[in-house]
């Protein structure tokens, strides 16, 4: 029985790993790399390797190379059941990676619990081990046990932004896309010039019709109370609801 920390360059995930080392018993620790990352998760991922004290194994889609462009140019960037790189770049990389006989930690927080029990009814398969949610801990408390360490949070929250996804992530709405135009230029540029290439688009009007980056309102939106972007395994498990029609 091997026991698998999923690592994601995020507070909570970091958190849960130091927990789940603690506990005594040999973890692995996996990290499904994108290339669209931000440069500084690579600084974070060292660091907390040191607090760690042992390596975390780096998976990557090689067919993909670890690219959400070389997904989007092969299928498209989003429709109503979801986007492909979640699902092309990190669910296989972790079903490649992962054995039946696992018990997988994943970095969700209390405040994620009905999320978990989800997951858990319907993939009864996976041997769950929601640590952060048996300690009673937060996505506040997470952050602070890593201040406490001395460990700098990822730059992407010192940005701003609410979640480590990639820069420019195909999730978000109006709001996290001006939000990117400002903090990211060349980020948005890239994708604006992508969708007029593939003639699709990430964000649609209020009629449902394309709206194309380059002619989004630049005062359009509002991303403190946008929903946040989930890019993990419960945006696989919302996903499949949809295309189940559920």
């Amino acid at each position: 029985m091997r026991t698998v920390s999923w690592f994601s360059c995020g507070a909570a995930s970091a958190v849960a790993t130091k927990l789940a080392l603690s506990e005594g018993e040999p973890i692995t620790i996996a990290y499904c790399h994108i290339e669209e990352e931000h440069s500084d998760n690579a600084r974070f991922l060292k660091d907390c390797e040191k607090w760690f004290g042992q390596e975390i194994v780096i998976l990557q889609n090689d067919f993909y190379k670890g690219s959400i462009y070389n997904v989007f140019d092969k299928n498209y960037m989003r429709t109503p059941s979801g986007s492909p790189c979640t699902r092309s770049l990190k669910k296989q990389v972790r079903e490649k990676f992962e054995l039946p006989t696992d018990r997988q930690v994943f970095g969700y927080t209390v405040e994620e619990l009905h999320r978990v029990d989800r997951f858990i009814d319907a993939n009864a398969q996976v041997d769950v081990w929601p640590i952060l949610i048996e300690r009673g801990l937060t996505k506040e408390d997470c952050l602070g046990i890593l201040a406490n360490a001395g460990i700098d949070l990822p730059m992407q929250y010192k940005l701003g932004f609410r979640n480590n996804n990639c820069l420019g992530c195909v999730k978000g709405g109006q709001g996290y896309w001006n939000k990117t135009r400002e903090v990211h230029p060349e980020v948005f540029k890239r994708m604006a010039d992508f969708e007029k290439e593939k003639g699709y688009t990430v964000l649609k009007n209020a009629d449902s019709s394309p709206l194309y980056l380059h002619d989004l309102d630049p005062k359009a939106g509002h991303y403190p109370s946008e929903m946040a972007v989930e890019c993990g395994i419960f945006c696989e498990l919302a996903e499949q609801d949809i295309e189940a029609g559920k």
